[in-house]
């Protein structure tokens, strides 16, 4: 029994690893807020895009909270246009803002239902998330909700208007800094070298954050920020550059399990992701034909 047991999941993976490599993957990766996704999955989405697949970000909130001196359906209406310039930037297929506010994000069973939905109608092999542990309540309750719903994709009598996914995709969580209740994972690492300008270029078009918000949460430092649009550009690359380059021990030995040593040596900037506990757990062989870039 045990022999045969191996044997199916052994057929079920060749079958997987076919799929993959004959239909464009679909992936959405989901984020409380416009720009979340661009700042911890932008590169890979690049890469994955230029390969033809289908890559969908999906922000949870309108962002209509996030900034100074404005807000409400003006700033929403602004960070949605910035996010859809950001999407054209690196060449993904959609860039989506819902209108839940910005700040009161909470993990009701509407607000799963709505993702839910999203992840079905994109008949997602790969769904990345949030950790659910984070300064920001928002980018919690985003986690959490992408946890929620990773069983219920697949469970008919769960918002039945939508037809369940056939396969439960693999979910991911993308990088952040925090300790508790336990450090982030590295278990695919994946090189940005060759779209690390794309990234710049997405987070660039959300001015609204990168160069008006974000500086004045920064200890008031919005002064700091160039006025030239070449010269802001060029300051925002120099954080950018800095954060993906930043790899961990952890990070440089997936790093050289995806691409080997030498490969590995010569990368600089990189984008980092954690299999979750929840949806398809993947083996190597389909963690490469997901993230068909692995060593090349």
């Amino acid at each position: 029994m045990k022999k045969i047991v191996l044997l199916t999941l052994a057929l079920c993976s060749i079958c997987f690893w076919a799929f993959c490599q004959t239909q464009p993957l679909r992936i959405i990766a989901i984020g409380a807020h416009p720009d979340d996704c661009d700042y911890k999955f932008g590169g890979t989405a690049a890469l994955l895009a230029s390969m033809g697949h289908q890559v969908k970000f999906l922000a949870l909130t309108s962002g209509d909270a996030g900034h100074q001196s404005q807000g409400g359906g003006a700033l929403a209406n602004r960070r949605r246009a910035e996010a859809k310039e950001a999407g054209s930037r690196l060449g993904i297929a959609e860039y989506e803002t819902l209108d839940n506010h910005d700040a009161e994000l909470l993990p009701t069973l509407e607000v799963r239902h709505q993702l839910i939905r999203k992840i079905r109608e994109w008949n997602a092999d790969i769904v990345l998330g949030l950790r659910p542990n984070d300064y920001h309540p928002d980018h919690r309750n985003a986690g959490k909700l992408v946890q929620d719903a990773a069983y219920m994709v697949i469970v008919p009598n769960v918002t039945p208007d939508t037809p369940p996914l056939e396969k439960n995709p693999v979910f991911l969580y993308m990088q952040d800094r925090f300790k508790r209740p336990y450090p982030f994972i590295p278990d695919i690492v994946v090189a940005i070298d060759q779209v690390i300008e794309k990234k710049i270029d997405a987070l660039d078009a959300h001015e609204s954050q990168m160069y008006e918000w974000g500086p004045w949460t920064n200890n008031r430092s919005q002064d700091q920020v160039p006025k030239g649009k070449a010269e802001r550009r060029a300051w925002l690359a120099e954080t950018v550059k800095r954060r993906s380059s930043a790899m961990s021990e952890e990070h440089r030995q997936s790093l050289e399990k995806w691409y080997g040593k030498d490969a590995a040596g010569k990368v600089k900037y990189v984008e980092a992701f954690e299999i979750a506990e929840y949806g398809r757990q993947p083996n190597d062989e389909e963690i490469k034909a997901l993230f068909p870039m692995l060593g090349q």
